[in-house]
């Protein structure tokens, strides 16, 4: 196969984040949205990012967690409860490595 032939633009994917704790406190699946393939500099900040920044990788993962358009879901104004953000950030983390 040709490394041409794995090459698309990028669409959104739906993330579910379906876990116990998740559906206990929300009574359902909470879902959120991300590209399917990520720019190799956001991938590689993220992974730099993970070990000597926290506050830099909220930065990335903002970027990252998208709604159903597209858009971003946490802003200047806009936060998500810290336990949510932070299966969040777990799901999104492990999607990017498959």
């Amino acid at each position: 196969m040709k490394l041409s032939q794995l090459a698309a633009k990028p669409t959104l994917i739906e993330i579910a984040l379906d876990d116990a704790e998740t559906i206990a406190e929300h009574g359902e699946p909470l879902t959120f949205h991300t590209w399917d393939r990520q720019p190799l500099d956001v991938f590689m900040r993220l992974a730099v990012a993970q070990q000597n920044d926290q506050s830099g990788m909220l930065d990335i993962i903002r970027t990252m967690m998208l709604d159903e358009d597209g858009k971003e879901i946490i802003s200047a104004d806009t936060m998500l409860p810290t336990g949510v953000l932070i299966r969040a950030i777990g799901k999104l983390t492990d999607t990017l490595g498959k």
